[in-house]
Order: structure tokens, then sequence, then C-alpha cells
């Protein structure tokens, strides 16, 4: 009985429990209409937040090329006026052979070739007296060799002879001097010099021998003028006696001619009258004996004679007074024109004198620079006759040191013309570009060299960066460029394909930056970002600068931003779980 109690006991509680849980399970599945309108709706999303950063931005262009060294270089000989032929090739430097500056490279007929660095390439032959960018160079490259040249001026001079002197030497080689061409030219040249000083000093003296010719055809001038303006006075003081009276229109002279010789024919008039009147007293008195009457007589006849050659006297003064009025009037002509004559005499005279002069003087300034530029000549003949360099005896290159990378001559080979080629010991790094690249690539632009297989890591330049698509062996699609090397870690780069890194654009220094997602555009236009401000998040407006790997150039503008604050890039949606 007891038993069947338990038995009914335990079916009951298992019932109760079984009913207890029933009630349980149904409690959870049924829900209310809030509750099931809670469960339905999306979860809360998180914002995403990254700090802002301060970093350099820069927009990269990616391409790869190939390691060289620089372009090769052809060396050639060229022919010197200085020697009748260049001879024949003796040696030749083996391929991969370094030279550094002041080195020889080879030897033709006994005679070296050095190498100097200049961008001006050799050309001529550089002589005492000669100047130029070359002799320039030159000149350089002495001082470098620690021979001093003198002023760096482009000048050759006795200095810059004396440096090529000891520069030869101290290779072993012999200067090259004075040619047997240069020597006669420089003898022909002081002869020449010569004669023409003798003829400067000829002409020298004729010229001053002339110079008192011109005095003396002066000084004679002037005494000969004085002369005849006296002789014109004289005539023109006896024409002043043959003066016409205006009244009666004779000459003064012949008026006083006249005059006097009528004065003269009065008193012997009446000097004959006188007598005539005595000789009647005393033929009227007879006491007068006959010898009275006869010396009056005699008085008589010698005042009648005295009267006729009064008359005959006062005639011919008349005429002489005439023929004087004519004679001076004549006369004073012709002393008018014997100063004048005598004027122009003097004048031919002194004017010839002059042109002697000058002609004297001119044969002499001809002479004298003839002499000034044979003596010119002839110094810059004797400069030439120093140390000369000739032109197969040098060359220049840009850059030093190189290295010999093809021999294309024989020893044997006339020295001539390209004898061998080399390469700077520069790395350069030959690309091409995208035709839209290449329009961002410019010269001088920093370079980024590396390859990881190799661990190759340098620095570089922009070198050059063609002009036209298709040149330098690229396709018509692409630009060729080049990269000079300029820092690396390893010189064994020839021949390898590296990646170059190209910063087209940069911030140039570090900028705070965000991703680009956290930027967004306002309503208004502007740019923004949203940023955490302890619990809240807010916007703040930006000027977006440069944009490059994922990152963008912020700056704040009415506000800061500095770099650990945090900002929204997005957000995520977490799953909301019930819980149990």
């Amino acid at each position: 009985m007891a038993k069947k109690q338990t038995i009914v006991l335990s079916a009951v509680l298992v019932f109760a429990a079984v009913a207890a849980l029933s009630g349980w399970v149904a409690s959870t599945q049924i829900q209310s209409p809030a509750e099931m309108a809670a469960r339905a709706a999306p979860p809360t999303p998180s914002p995403i937040l990254v700090p802002v950063e301060k970093r350099e931005l820069s927009a990269n262009v990616v391409t790869r090329g190939t390691a060289r060294f620089g372009l090769p270089q052809p060396i050639s000989m060229v022919p010197s006026a200085l020697k009748k032929d260049g001879g024949l090739i003796a040696t030749l430097p083996l391929p991969n052979t370094q030279f550094k500056e002041g080195d020889v490279m080879l030897t033709a007929s006994g005679r070296p070739l050095f190498i100097l660095q200049g961008k001006l390439p050799a050309y001529r032959d550089l002589v005492p007296g000669t100047s130029g960018d070359d002799v320039r160079q030159l000149q350089q490259g002495l001082k470098r060799l620690g021979f001093y040249p003198g002023p760096v001026d482009g000048a050759y001079t006795q200095q810059t002879s004396v440096a090529v002197a000891k520069w030869y030497k101290s290779k072993g080689w012999e200067p090259f001097g004075a040619t047997p061409d240069q020597l006669a030219s420089f003898t022909a040249l002081e002869q020449a010099w010569n004669d023409a000083k003798k003829s400067e000093l000829t002409a020298t003296s004729v010229a001053a021998t002339a110079v008192p010719a011109v005095e003396t055809a002066r000084a004679s001038t002037e005494r000969n003028n004085k002369a005849a303006a006296a002789e014109l006075a004289a005539k023109m003081a006896d024409q002043r006696r043959f003066t016409v009276n205006q009244k009666t229109g004779l000459p003064l002279g012949v008026e006083t001619a006249r005059a006097t010789a009528d004065e003269k024919n009065k008193a012997a008039a009446a000097e004959l009258e006188a007598r005539i009147a005595e000789r009647a007293l005393i033929a009227l008195d007879p006491r007068q004996p006959e010898t009275a009457r006869k010396a009056a007589d005699a008085k008589l006849e010698v005042a009648r004679a005295a009267l006729r050659s009064t008359q005959l006297e006062g005639k011919m003064a008349v005429q002489a007074a005439e023929r004087d009025d004519r004679l001076a009037a004549e006369q004073y002509k012709l002393a008018e024109a014997a100063v004048k004559s005598v004027r122009l005499e003097g004048e031919m005279a002194v004017r010839s004198a002059v042109d002697a002069l000058k002609i004297a003087e001119f044969d002499a300034k001809l002479a004298r620079d003839r002499a000034s530029r044979l003596a010119a000549d002839l110094a810059k003949a004797g400069r030439k006759l120093g140390v000369q360099v000739p032109a197969d005896e040098i060359v220049f290159i840009p850059a030093l040191p190189v290295r010999v990378k093809e021999v294309t001559a024989h020893v044997g080979d006339p020295a001539k013309g390209t004898v061998l080629s080399v390469t700077d010991n520069e790395l350069a790094i030959d690309s091409s570009l995208p035709l839209d690249a290449a329009p961002l690539v410019k010269q001088g632009m920093p370079v980024l060299i590396d390859e990881q297989a190799l661990g190759v890591k340098a620095r570089g330049v922009v070198e050059r960066v063609a002009d036209t698509p298709g040149t330098h062996g690229v396709d018509g699609y692409h630009i060729y460029f080049a990269v000079r090397v300029i820092e690396t870690s390893s010189r064994q780069l020839e021949g390898t394909s590296v990646r170059l890194t190209i910063p087209v654009k940069s911030t140039g220094g570090a900028v705070n930056v965000v991703p680009i997602s956290a930027v967004s555009l306002a309503s208004d236009g502007k740019s923004r970002v949203q940023v955490k401000n302890k619990d809240a998040l807010e916007y703040i407006v930006v000027q977006p600068g440069l944009s490059a790997d994922g990152y963008v150039e912020v700056t704040p503008v009415d506000t800061t931003l500095e770099p650990g604050r945090l900002v929204v890039v997005g957000y995520e949606n977490r799953e909301k779980r019930t819980p149990p």
C-alpha cells in the first residue's frame, strides 16, 4: 500500500515539474507587440573613430627602369695645325680602364693624349696668346692638378705656359715647344719690323723738317705782304698829289705845275721888261759909254733867253706833271695788283708748306702704325714660341673620372677621329612614362629607387625627360626619361631592373591628415569632418589640401584640429542579442 502511494506521489511531482517547465517555455515564447517592434528595429550604429595624424603627403608616379653607367661618350682626336700629321697610334687602353683628370689615355707617335675635365670639347691648338673658354678649361684643370696657371681668365699667358710645361714633365713627357714654321715666321716678322722702324724714323725726320718750312713760308709771306703794302701806300701818296680839282677839273699836281710855270714865266717876263727898260735908259743917255750899251744889250738877251727857258721849263714841268699823274694812277693799280699777287703767292706758299707737312705727318703715321702692327704681331709670335698644347694631345670630358667602355681603334691606325668611348662612373637609369603621367615628371625631381628582392635602396634625380614619345628605344605610347643616381648603398646596379618612385606633388612637410572618408560635404558646399568631443560628436569646417595614399590634408577654418583627435570615418552596426 505504502509503495503504491510513493509511486503516485512521484508521478504527481513529475507532472507538476513538466507543467511548470511547459509554462516557462510558453511564457518565453509569448511576446507583447512592443517587444516584437523593438526586436524588429535595426541596431543602433556605432561610429568608427580614427585619430588625426601628422605626416607628409605626396602623390607618386611609379615605374621601372634599368640601371647603367653614364651614356657612352666618344673620345676623338682633333688634328693639330702645329703638326704636319698626327702620326700613328702607339698604345691604347683596355676596356674598363679607369682614368682620372690629368691621366694619359693613349700615345701616338711618341706624344701623349691627356684627359681633363671640361664641357667644351677640344677643337683647336691651345697656344700662348690665345684666349677663350677652352683656355679657361685648361687653366681650371691645371689648377686642380696643382700647377698654378696664373689668373683663371681664359687668356693663355706665360704663366699658363709654365704650368703646362710642369704638368707634361710631371707625367714624364717633354712639353711641346715652338715649331720650325713658328720660328721662321718670327724671324720674318722681326726683319719686317726692323724695316718698318727705319721707315718710321725717316718719315718722322721728314715731318720734323716740314715744320720749320711752314714757319719760313709764313714769315716770307708776311714780309712780302708788308713790302707790297708799303709800296701801295707810297703809290697812294703819289696819286693823292694828282687829285682832281673839283672846280677846274684838273689834277692838283698839274695845276701846281702850271701855276709854278706861270709864276716863273711872269718873273722872267718882268725881268725881261726890266732889262728892256734899263737898255732903253742907257740907249737914250748919251753919257753912257758903248760898253754900257753892250752890257745892257747882253742883259736883255739873257733876260729874253731866260724867259724862253722858263717858258720851256714850265711847259715841260706841266707835261711832266700830266705824265706823272697818268703814271701815278697806273703805278697805284700796279701796286694794288702787286699786293694781291704777293698775298696769293704767300698763301699758296704757306698752303704748299702745310700740305707738305700734312703729307709728311701722314707718312710718318703710316710708318708708325705699320711698325706698331708689326711690333704687336712680333710680340704675339714671340709669345707663341712658348710651350703649347696641340689639339691632338688633349681631350675634355664633362665629368671625371671615367672608364673605358669600348676601344674602336687599333695600334698603328692614324691618330685621328674617334678612337674609343668612355662612360662616367655615375649610375643612371633608363625608363619610360605613360603619356598621361609624363607631363607630371620634370627635370630635377627627386626619385626613390628600390628593389626589395635585391635589397636595393637608392636616391636619384630626374636628369632628362624626352620631348616626344617613341625616342631612345621606347614605343610610341611612352616617353623616355632618365634618372641620375646620387646616393646608393651598392654600385653593382648596372643592368639591374629597379622600381622608381617619383613624388610629383608633396605637402613639403608634415601636415594634419585624415582618411579621405572622414571628409564630407555640407549642404552649403563646405568641407567638414566629424570629431569626437568628449561624449558627443560635432562637425568642424576644414579646408582640404593634397590627397594621396587614402589620406587628405585638412586645415581647420575657425578652430583647431590637433593630431590624435578622433574623427569619424564611418559607422558600424553591431547585432543585438536577446538576453537569456
